[in-house]
């Protein structure tokens, strides 16, 4: 089974997503802007969710994880949950 591990930004907004992206590829620190905007518990954690297998997360998180690029910003990827900045560490 597939599995990866990934930190993540959750916001309300796409637009806060955008902003926030633009801020990582400039160079600011995830795990900073995490624990400053993420909505998720692990926001505390700087936005890691450790490692997890493929289903566990809803579809778009998942597919963005399973088949997007490693070490990558990904998104705004939205969910029920509001818009995801993701970055996969790993997976196997």
């Amino acid at each position: 089974m597939a599995k990866a591990c990934a930190l993540h930004i959750l916001v309300k907004t796409k637009e806060q997503a955008d902003k926030l992206k633009l801020q990582l590829q400039k160079g600011a620190d995830f795990g900073k802007l995490a624990k400053q905007h993420s909505l998720c518990p692990s926001g505390k954690k700087g936005g890691d969710l450790g490692e997890f297998r493929k289903g566990q997360m809803v579809k778009p998180f998942d597919d963005a994880v399973f088949k997007g690029p490693v070490l990558e910003i990904l998104g705004p990827v939205k969910t029920q949950f509001g818009f995801h900045l993701i970055k996969t560490l790993y997976r196997n």
